[in-house]
């Protein structure tokens, strides 16, 4: 009789047991506060589909990091452009969900191969924690390349708005409503706002410059402070920096040009080479082989 009644038992075990999970879990999501993202930045497809997963791990977890490593975090997180997206303790909970997922997909793959390798799955966490952060790398390289890119033609505009006989703020406000869309625009209509809120006009700059993090920028911001100390002519220094922007845009790509053979190398020696020797061989060894 006992026997019998032992697989019912069970299941109803296991029953309350997922109902008990399914409860404690559904009491620690409504602990958490939903993020008021009214003036963030809108966050891509892959991010929202693990987002709840990333806010509780920030909600719970977030607290005992550390000062100086969410300072050192929106340090990174804002020269990538990400300070509107996500917060040090949400990128932190990005980290995590994204180990755990890898790890379970290293362990999903260890199971269907067989062979559980405890190495390969720790191996396939920390490539998982690390994702995150190698995505913002990217992502701040690829925005510091479009500004310094930028910036010879927004100094251009400059120039040619203060030699008019506008002030530097007015010709801030022209190369925004002017200058083509990009970055650099946006990190200057940022400027302009601090501007109308009360900062000066080499403050707001300076601010820009500690944003972004740039040698190309802070160059440009340390000499017009310099001239407004000074009392130098803004027209004048703007327009040294402008044509030193262009001649530094023109030797990087002098540059990247020549490094472009060197680059080739390993493909040509990996791909093509033996390539082209297997096609010249062929019809030499086929006529070796039979006689022909």
């Amino acid at each position: 009789m006992f026997d019998a009644l032992m697989p019912n038992l069970l299941g109803l075990l296991a029953v309350a047991a997922a109902l008990l999970l399914f409860a404690a879990l559904w009491a620690f999501r409504s602990s958490v506060r939903s993020a008021d993202r009214t003036y963030m930045d809108p966050l891509s497809w892959q991010v929202r589909l693990i987002w709840p997963l990333a806010v509780f791990v920030a909600h719970y977890f977030g607290r005992v990091l550390s000062t100086e490593y969410i300072h050192r975090t929106y340090i990174r997180l804002q020269r990538a452009g990400w300070s509107f997206h996500v917060t040090p303790e949400e990128f932190f909970g990005l980290r995590v969900v994204s180990a755990v997922g890898a790890l379970l997909l290293g362990a999903f793959g260890l199971w269907l191969v067989g062979r559980p390798y405890w190495l390969l799955l720790i191996v396939s966490a920390a490539l998982g924690f690390m994702l995150p952060s190698v995505k913002l790398n990217e992502s701040r390289k690829k925005r510091e390349r479009e500004i310094i890119r930028s910036l010879p033609t927004y100094l251009d505009f400059i120039v040619m708005a203060v030699e008019a006989g506008l002030s530097l703020a007015g010709a801030l406000v022209q190369a925004t409503v002017n200058g083509p869309e990009g970055l650099f625009r946006h990190e200057l209509e940022r400027v302009n706002r601090d501007i109308k809120a009360g900062a000066g006009r080499i403050e707001a700059l300076e601010g820009m410059a500690e944003r972004l993090d740039l040698r190309e920028v802070t160059g440009v911001v340390s000499a017009l402070s310099q001239a407004d100390k000074t009392g130098g002519d803004i027209g004048h220094t703007l327009r040294i920096q402008a044509d030193q922007q262009r001649i530094d845009r023109f030797q990087r790509a002098e540059k990247l040009a020549m490094e472009a053979p060197v680059k080739l190398i390993f493909p040509l020696v990996a791909f093509i080479f033996p390539t082209t020797f297997i096609v010249l061989a062929f019809p030499i060894v086929m006529k070796l082989i039979h006689g022909v």
